[in-house]
């Protein structure tokens, strides 16, 4: 990689690793099914992201079969990798980098109670302190949008624009997750998952119990800014609370 400096180098590299590892975290928390889903991770300091391969099992995931990307989802030619054909959801991670430069990692998954929520197309409405907390109210739903350009790229960020969720459910497809970090994006595809179970299920038993909106802003204020230590990348760095 002569066309890079020694810092981007490094930080590709360490790209690389942390989103290779962060995928074991989808498969951990049973968030996916075979090849499906996909985490990606901006590289600091470069307009370029990483991105798994397409179709290859979750065990066989390594630093060095991650994907270069441009910001136009352009694999980059000679880097490790660059002979596979990058996710599917390429396009879609590469619309929302360009678009929306204080995210740093994506996240899309095939979860079960949040894809369930999509396939109804209805907004996960804010019932339990979690979901305040973390995503500071309800869970929208973005347009119908088919997989092979930008088209869900371009609903994500116009759904999640201006919103202080971090995760959309895209009607008939699934979750994605935007986060300050891989990692950040990783946890909130979790946090998602859990959420959408838990108010399915008060749902199916009764009637849900709204959360007032000033509660809903106090919790997450705390959440965000107070709750945990300071070097969690979560605090003060919510790319959708800074919009």
């Amino acid at each position: 990689m002569a066309e890079f400096g020694p810092d981007v180098v490094d930080a590709i590299e360490r790209t690389r690793i942390e989103v290779a590892a962060l995928h074991a975290e989808l498969v951990r928390y049973e968030l996916v099914v075979w090849t499906g889903g996909n985490v990606s991770g901006r590289v600091p300091g470069a307009d370029l992201f990483v991105i798994k391969p397409s179709g290859v099992r979750y065990d066989e995931l390594s630093p060095e079969n991650m994907i270069l990307c441009d910001l136009d989802g352009v694999v980059i030619p000679g880097t490790p990798g660059s002979e596979r054909s990058p996710s599917s959801d390429t396009a879609a991670h590469a619309y929302v980098y360009r678009h929306l430069p204080e995210v740093g990692g994506v996240v899309h998954t095939h979860s079960t109670y949040a894809v369930a929520w999509a396939a109804r197309g209805e907004e996960i409405p804010c019932v339990i302190t979690a979901m305040a907390d973390e995503f500071g109210g309800p869970i929208p739903v973005g347009p119908f949008a088919i997989i092979g350009d930008d088209s869900i790229g371009r609903g994500i960020v116009e759904t999640l624009r201006g919103h202080r969720s971090r995760a959309v459910l895209m009607q008939n497809h699934g979750p994605f997750t935007i986060g300050a970090s891989a990692k950040d994006a990783v946890k909130a595809a979790v946090m998602l998952e859990d959420v959408a179970r838990t108010v399915q299920l008060a749902r199916n038993a009764g009637e849900v119990i709204p959360i007032p909106q000033e509660a809903i802003d106090s919790l997450y204020n705390r959440y965000q800014n107070v709750y945990g230590q300071s070097t969690d990348d979560r605090r003060g760095a919510s790319p959708v609370a800074a919009r």
